[in-house]
């Protein structure tokens, strides 16, 4: 693919100030709180992704439940979709400059969970 023959949807932007909460942090949970987002998210900073390729990496997500996050994430402004005119038709999900933006939150993310991994594994042993 060449790359130039798509037509992206993104969202028009951020969700408007009085939908949010007034606490900074309850607004990033509400954005990537559930089980799901952090992980789409985290697949996505690799890069483009189609569907398939993101209901196989975050394992356990039903397409019904995947759609809808792909849905709500695009509406906050977090993530993009690409569809290429093509039979069948070939869609890419993409982060925007936004969601890229949460690349730190999801590196904490795994540093944190990957200490508390080893505090087990010490437990263990």
């Amino acid at each position: 693919m060449d790359g130039t023959s798509f037509v992206e949807h993104r969202s028009a932007g951020v969700r408007p100030l009085e939908s949010l909460p007034a606490c900074p942090v309850e607004t990033c949970v509400q954005l990537m709180g559930n089980k799901w987002r952090p992980l789409i998210i985290r697949d996505l900073l690799t890069g483009p992704k189609r569907f398939g390729e993101l209901q196989r990496s975050v394992d356990g997500v039903s397409q019904k439940v995947l759609t809808q996050n792909l849905r709500d994430m695009e509406d906050s402004g977090l993530v993009l979709r690409r569809v290429y005119p093509e039979v069948p038709p070939h869609v890419e999900y993409a982060l925007t400059e936004l969601g890229e933006s949460l690349g730190p939150v999801i590196a904490t993310m795994r540093a944190w969970g990957t200490r508390y991994q080893e505090l087990a594994r010490e437990l263990d042993a």
